[in-house]
């Protein structure tokens, strides 16, 4: 565990220096975002039938740049099949397929320029 100044990183998210650090909390992903990061295609199916929005950003990424990032292209093409935007930019402005390519996540790419085939 991180403390500065007696104060633990558990407890704070930003830490205000010179520089502002912000800090994720795995806590704070969706369920769904972690069922896709997971690779857990059939829990994720389950969130989808039951309503799940496949575009809802979680901590600034959708469901789709989680799966690219960790070359979960099962989870990826049930996303595809339920409407995911595979343009769809995080908020640090970077696409699934950049995503895929910076990870070098190759099967991911590859259904992800299959689908933009398609498109």
């Amino acid at each position: 565990m991180l403390a500065l100044s007696g104060i633990s990183a558990n407890e704070l998210k930003t830490i205000k220096t010179d520089v502002e650090i912000e800090m994720e909390s795995p806590d704070d992903l969706s369920a769904f975002c972690k069922a896709v990061m997971q690779g857990d295609v059939e829990t994720v199916k389950k969130f989808i039938e039951l309503g799940e929005d496949v575009n809802q950003k979680s901590l600034g990424k959708a469901p789709i740049h989680y799966a690219a990032r960790y070359n979960k292209a099962d989870v990826l093409q049930v996303l595809i099949d339920n409407g995911a935007d595979v343009k769809k930019r995080c908020d640090g402005g970077m696409t699934a397929i950049k995503y895929a390519k910076l990870s070098n996540a190759t099967e991911a790419q590859a259904v992800l320029e299959a689908a933009m085939k398609k498109k």
